[in-house]
């Protein structure tokens, strides 16, 4: 079946601020941050309907699994790792993670669990901070994922021609980092 991109959703900001607390009280001190990452965290970006949520975490605790488990959260153990960007330095533990999927018959949400200052919990947060500073990059994105869409009906297919897009702008993204001092925003 075919990604569904919609235009932007107000309420993807409301419902990831009603999930991030369930969270939050859920996890406690296991948890650093919870972020609301992707493309719906970007104002004005079509996406899925799918809400990205990164939570940050000290370590890779096993009561971090036992938490979202009771919380519904399906745990998925084959999805261990992220996308490497081309050229991205440090260690292969650097891109490591764990995958949950929204409990049956509820909206859609994949929750990342990644740890404090890895490389793959900076990416999402800085590649969604430079799309909410550049509009026309996240127009021009938008664009991409609809014409993917339309064209690659597999979505595992989609995920695999869209993630040297997104590294293109997450390079782009890295320059403007250095550039402005950029710090993560709240979600």
């Amino acid at each position: 079946m075919s990604p569904e991109i919609l235009p932007y959703q107000a309420e993807w900001s409301q419902r990831f601020a009603a999930l991030a607390e369930t969270l939050r009280q859920a996890l406690g001190n296991l948890v650093l941050r919870i972020d609301h990452i992707g493309s719906t965290a970007v104002p004005g970006l079509a996406a899925k309907d799918v809400i990205d949520i990164q939570i940050t975490v000290p370590a890779l605790d096993p009561r971090v699994i036992t938490v979202l488990q009771g919380l519904g959260y399906l745990w998925r153990p084959e999805i261990t790792r992220d996308h490497r960007p081309p050229g991205a330095s440090g260690e292969e533990a650097d891109w490591e993670k764990w995958f949950f999927t929204a409990p049956p018959g509820q909206p859609r949400v994949h929750l990342h669990v990644r740890v404090q200052g890895r490389a793959n919990q900076r990416y999402p947060l800085l590649f969604r901070d430079y799309l909410r500073a550049h509009p026309a990059t996240a127009a021009a994105y938008a664009e991409l994922k609809r014409r993917l869409a339309r064209y690659l009906p597999d979505p595992d297919v989609y995920s695999e021609v869209k993630d040297p897009a997104g590294d293109l702008i997450y390079l782009a993204a890295e320059e403007w980092a250095a550039t402005t001092g950029w710090q993560p925003a709240d979600s």
